[in-house]
């Protein structure tokens, strides 16, 4: 089973790049929003939680969540991989994802992160602005905030997957296949 987070600040090309590698490895995406999404459209104990939370404005608790994702696993048991995305963003949630994957048999084998310098981003954001119709993507104050945010986030989570041998920096500037091969060539080697 190849597991795998797929990392990087807004506007790297994740969701680019997941889609491509769900389809050539065969992986399952999870994403922690569709996974609530789901969870309340399709009315079970977790998403009625969830959903009592969100009305109120609060976070939904890492538990809830892990128990999503404790339940896709357990609904997927044939699955070749899974490819998560938005899922871990601390240190706490990686450590309780590592706890639940050791329970099922497997673990995270990469944490593959799209490392773009923060003037691309923003162009990058801007453009898909221009399509998305997203006001976050056309402001390039919130742009550069959202950037920092991430930048603040994401250095717990580099050290935990750094640790365990299992970080892996990808370039993330050029055309989406010369992208998508070095992915490939990691996951690969």
């Amino acid at each position: 089973m190849l597991n795998l987070v797929l990392f990087g600040p807004p506007g790297a090309g994740k969701g680019t790049q997941s889609t491509r590698l769900i389809e050539k490895y065969h992986l399952i995406h999870l994403s922690t929003g569709d996974l609530l999404r789901s969870e309340i459209a399709n009315g079970t104990e977790l998403g009625m939680e969830a959903k009592k939370l969100m009305d109120q404005g609060i976070l939904v608790p890492d538990n809830v969540v892990i128990g999503m994702i404790r339940s896709r696993l357990e609904s997927n048991k044939d699955a070749k991989g899974f490819i998560f995305d938005g899922f871990p963003r601390t240190k706490a949630q990686a450590v309780a994802l590592d706890e639940l994957l050791s329970e099922e048999g497997t673990d995270i084998h990469f944490m593959l992160a799209l490392n773009v310098d923060d003037d691309e981003l923003t162009k990058r954001i801007l453009n898909r602005g221009k399509d998305s119709g997203r006001s976050d993507d056309s402001d390039p104050s919130i742009i550069r905030k959202r950037v920092e945010e991430y930048n603040n986030k994401t250095a717990p989570l580099i050290s935990h997957y750094s640790e365990q041998g299992k970080y892996r920096s990808i370039p993330g500037l050029g055309s989406i296949d010369e992208i998508f091969d070095r992915l490939c060539k990691e996951i690969e080697a």
